[in-house]
């Protein structure tokens, strides 16, 4: 890791802070990198136009008792990952070669969106009950290196 390891981890964490998900210890960032320049950010929240999970009276998770890392398809949050690689499609910006920089381990659904997007480096700095996304990312070849504030 160097010193733009810290910067890109640095951005994902204050962006984080943009979440409009409701769920403690869920605030999650993300920046897509290409040649040290800034493609695409993310955070997690519910897609444009709908009601946030707040406006809603909470966590639809936490009221169905679903735990972290399994059926991610129930929420109303589009993931920080999946938010900053829609941006790039949108705005048509390529980040095929980019490194994906997160404040925690991508799950299965993000991993083989960043799969297919060709990004071919994921730095995160917190882990995630999802060890599928791990085996997912080892086999299509990305570089998966979690970040410690201490390096």
């Amino acid at each position: 890791m160097d010193k733009w390891d810290k910067r890109f981890m640095d951005m994902a964490g204050q962006i984080a802070t943009w979440t409009s998900c409701a769920r403690p210890g869920r605030a999650i960032g993300c920046v897509i990198v290409k040649n040290k320049r800034i493609m695409t950010t993310g955070y997690n929240g519910a897609p444009a136009g709908l009601k946030t999970c707040a406006e809603r009276g909470g966590c639809l998770r936490e009221k169905l008792g679903i735990p972290s890392g399994t059926r991610s398809e129930v929420c109303y949050a589009t993931h920080a990952e999946q938010n900053a690689i829609i941006q790039a499609a949108k705005l048509g910006v390529s980040i095929d070669g980019a490194t994906l920089y997160c404040t925690h381990q991508p799950c299965s659904i993000c991993a083989k969106m960043i799969i297919n997007a060709g990004i071919s480096r994921i730095v995160y700095q917190e882990g995630y009950p999802d060890e599928f996304s791990r085996e997912l990312l080892a086999e299509a070849g990305i570089n998966l290196e979690r970040y410690s504030k201490e390096q």
